[in-house]
């Protein structure tokens, strides 16, 4: 293989991303351990499938962007494979086939030791990896984006993760893994709100696209604020341990991120933001992780 198909498929990859994955799987295994359940080969597992299916949902989007005409050569965004004319259109449907495939192996070894909760799970996930981009209702250009990455991202990862360990489900984990959805989907909405402009004219009918900026910054302050009074709440009437809080350290990452966001930043400059809010969103959940490890 070429270094430029490598380079390629890295970027259609696009591995700035793949925290996010990462982030949804760590308090599922963090709170199976300390429940004594925690079970290295599904956690493995689901980590697998998680990244697997954030790069299929990468791969997806770029292409059907590109073939809709929504990518082009001067989008603001970081550089797209197939409008950058990096991979060919053949080689990334060859890509998405394989990698589908991956998915489904390991996602039959995780319905074989957690039964039909995954089977549904990861069929529901695996056909919103390409709704979100293709067919006749593309969720991500019909304002459903946000919500979809909220719930697969959301609980559906953090619950599923502590699911294939424990084969059961409480309050605790459901209250982490809205934190961590909120979280991960303030990504996506600063994606959506620096292309705001280019995706009116690709005709994306994005949910920032339907709100507006000013709109836009109020739901991403929302899901930001609401994410952090779960811990403190939780710690409040005593259902988890104040270790917990460690998550809150994050804080002070969050004022410059709310600077741009309100302030004039825009096109490439919000390309920092969007790393930023990454980033945050991940320490969050590696310190929430830390805490639930820590309160045993």
């Amino acid at each position: 293989m070429s270094s430029s198909i490598i380079k390629g498929w890295v970027t259609a990859a696009r591995p700035k991303t793949l925290p996010a994955a990462l982030g949804p799987i760590l308090p599922g295994a963090a709170l199976a351990w300390s429940m004594n359940s925690f079970k290295l080969l599904p956690a493995i597992a689901a980590l697998s499938a998680a990244l697997l299916l954030q790069i299929a949902v990468n791969v997806a989007n770029d292409y059907f962007d590109f073939i809709h005409g929504i990518d082009t050569p001067d989008r603001v965004g970081p550089t797209r494979a197939a409008a950058g004319g990096l991979l060919s259109l053949k080689q990334m449907r060859i890509g998405m086939v394989l990698i589908t495939f991956l998915i489904l192996t390991i996602g039959a070894y995780l319905i074989y030791i957690a039964g039909l909760p995954i089977l549904f799970i990861g069929l529901a996930s695996v056909i919103s990896v390409y709704l979100y981009s293709a067919g006749p209702f593309p969720l991500s250009t019909n304002a459903l984006g946000d919500l979809f990455v909220f719930i697969f991202f959301g609980p559906a990862a953090v619950c599923g993760t502590y699911y294939v360990q424990t084969l059961s489900l409480n309050l605790e984990i459901i209250l982490y893994s809205v934190s961590i959805g909120l979280l991960i989907t303030a990504i996506i909405v600063v994606n959506n709100y620096r292309d705001i402009k280019t995706d009116t004219a690709g005709g994306k009918k994005t949910l920032a696209v339907f709100l507006g900026k000013r709109l836009t910054r109020v739901e991403y302050s929302l899901l930001v604020i609401i994410a952090y009074l779960i811990p403190p709440t939780l710690v409040f009437y005593k259902i988890v341990s104040p270790w917990i809080l460690l998550s809150l350290i994050t804080i002070p990452l969050w004022i410059p991120l709310f600077r741009d966001m309100y302030g004039r930043a825009s096109g490439q400059a919000l390309n920092k933001t969007l790393a930023g809010t990454a980033k945050a969103g991940f320490l969050f959940s590696v310190l929430l992780s830390l805490g639930i490890i820590l309160s045993v």
